[in-house]
């Protein structure tokens, strides 16, 4: 039989569940929503990468595979999808005519935004959730590592 935890392991990793936990939430509400706009939740994250991306970056596959953690014929293959559906274009880069552009088109725009906004306060409601599992995690690494948790930090984490 495994001796059990201590309490201070206990607390971390009930801290580190509950922040799991929580992330899976808001990760399960993104791609219900996306499906219930008609997209698949790929193509959502896409347009998101795509329509957020600095104005100094050019939105290549390339790019667009990075920001999502995918293979550059994944991404390919995501962009033709997308494209077929009407929700992004490609064009030619204006420096170097070789390079193409990935862009977001006013119905890609439209099915965003209607998004973004249930995503903002989807995370309205789970933000505050959290900032305290983050907090007690930093502050338990910050005692840890022998330095003291600022009062800062530490306030409105008394749950």
């Amino acid at each position: 039989m495994a001796k059990p935890l201590p309490n201070e392991d206990r607390q971390r990793l009930q801290t580190l569940a509950e922040f799991r936990y929580t992330l899976r939430q808001f990760l399960q509400f993104s791609e219900q929503r996306a499906e219930q706009a008609g997209l698949h939740p790929q193509q959502h994250q896409l347009l998101l990468h795509l329509a957020g991306a600095p104005d100094d970056v050019e939105t290549t596959v390339t790019y667009a595979a990075e920001r999502l953690g995918l293979r550059h014929h994944t991404v390919v293959e995501l962009s033709n999808r997308c494209v077929d559906a009407g929700l992004i274009f490609r064009k030619q880069a204006a420096l170097d005519r070789r390079r193409v552009l990935l862009q977001v088109t006013p119905k890609g725009q439209r099915i965003l935004q209607a998004l973004s906004d249930d995503h903002e306060r989807e995370l309205y409601e789970l933000v505050p959730r959290m900032v305290r599992a983050l907090t007690t995690i930093r502050n338990s690494h910050r005692l840890n590592a022998g330095e003291e948790a600022s009062p800062a930090a530490t306030k409105g984490n008394s749950k």
